[in-house]
C-alpha cells in the first residue's frame, strides 16, 4: 500500500533550500512531481540544486529570498504565482540557530533569531495564505525543533523563537481548519546533521552540539524530508498535526 497520494503536479514553495532539511526536502518533492520553488538567500546555491532537481526530471523556480525581507517574501509570492497559478504547499524551513547563554548573548543574534525563525515564517505564511484560501485548499508545514518543546542552557533565545513557531501554527491550525481546508504540519526534529552547527557563535555551546552529533546516528535532513513528505502527501481528510522526530538514542 502506497504511504503517499500523488502530489504531481502540485507547487511548493521551500525556504531554506540552499542546504539541509530544506534542500533535501526539495528534492523529495520534485522526486514525487511536485514544482518546487527554491528560496534562500544563497543564490549559487539555490541554482546548483536546481540543476540536479532538472537533471532528474524534475521541476524547479529559483527565486533568492530573504525572509526577513518583506519585499522579498512578496516577489516570491508573486513570481510563483506568475509561473505556476497557485500556491499548494508551503514549507516553512528557513532558519538560524546561535546558541549562547543570555548573559554573554550578542542581542543583534536574539533579533536575527526572532527575524528569521519566528517573523519570517510568519510573515510569509500570511503572504501566502490568502491564495490557498482562494484555492480551496494548502498545507503549510513550519519547521520548529524538540527545542521548542524544553529549552536548554544556551538555547534559551533559539528556543524561544521555536516556542513561537509552535504556537502560531497550532493557533494557525484552527483558524483554517474546516471549511478553508488547509492543512498545518508542525516538524521538530531532534539533532540533525546540518550546517546550522557552524553557525553556533559560543564555542563551547559549538564543541558541545558537534560532541552530541558524534555520540549518536544522528538524523540527516532526508530523514526530515521523508516526513515532510509523508505528511503533505496524506488524503485531503487527513491532516498531520505534529511529528517529533528524534534520534533513536536522543534522551532529551
Amino acid at each position: 500500500m502506497d504511504l503517499i497520494e500523488d502530489i504531481g503536479g502540485k507547487v511548493a514553495i521551500v525556504t531554506g533550500a540552499s542546504s539541509g532539511i530544506g534542500e533535501a526536502t526539495a528534492k523529495s518533492l520534485a522526486d514525487e512531481g511536485t514544482h518546487v520553488v527554491l528560496a534562500a538567500r544563497r543564490e549559487a546555491e539555490l541554482h546548483d540544486l536546481a540543476d540536479q532537481i532538472e537533471s532528474n526530471g524534475g521541476d524547479t523556480l529559483v527565486i533568492p529570498t530573504d525572509v526577513t525581507s518583506e519585499a522579498d517574501i512578496e516577489e516570491l509570492v508573486d513570481q510563483t504565482v506568475a509561473e505556476f497559478g497557485q500556491v499548494d504547499i508551503l514549507v516553512n524551513n528557513a532558519g538560524v540557530m546561535l546558541l549562547e547563554e543570555v548573559q554573554d548573548a550578542d542581542t543583534d543574534n536574539f533579533q536575527q533569531m526572532v527575524d528569521v525563525n519566528l517573523s519570517g515564517l510568519m510573515k510569509l505564511t500570511h503572504a501566502v495564505l490568502p491564495i490557498m484560501q482562494d484555492h480551496g485548499a494548502g498545507h503549510i508545514v513550519n519547521i520548529s525543533s524538540v527545542a521548542g518543546r524544553k529549552s536548554f542552557p544556551g538555547s534559551s533565545a533559539y528556543s524561544a523563537t521555536k516556542f513561537g513557531v509552535n504556537g502560531f501554527s497550532e493557533g494557525l491550525r484552527q483558524e483554517v481548519t474546516g471549511e478553508d481546508d488547509i492543512r498545518v504540519t508542525l516538524i521538530e526534529p531532534g539533532y540533525v546533521d546540518t550546517e546550522l552547527a557552524e553557525h553556533i557563535p559560543d564555542e563551547d555551546r559549538k564543541q558541545q552540539t558537534k560532541e552530541a552529533l558524534e555520540t549518536m546516528e544522528s538524523l540527516t535532513s532526508t530523514d526530515i524530508a521523508r516526513s515532510i513528505t509523508y505528511a503533505v502527501g496524506q488524503p485531503a481528510h487527513v491532516d498531520v498535526n505534529e511529528l517529533l522526530i528524534r534520534p533513536t538514542h536522543q534522551e532529551l
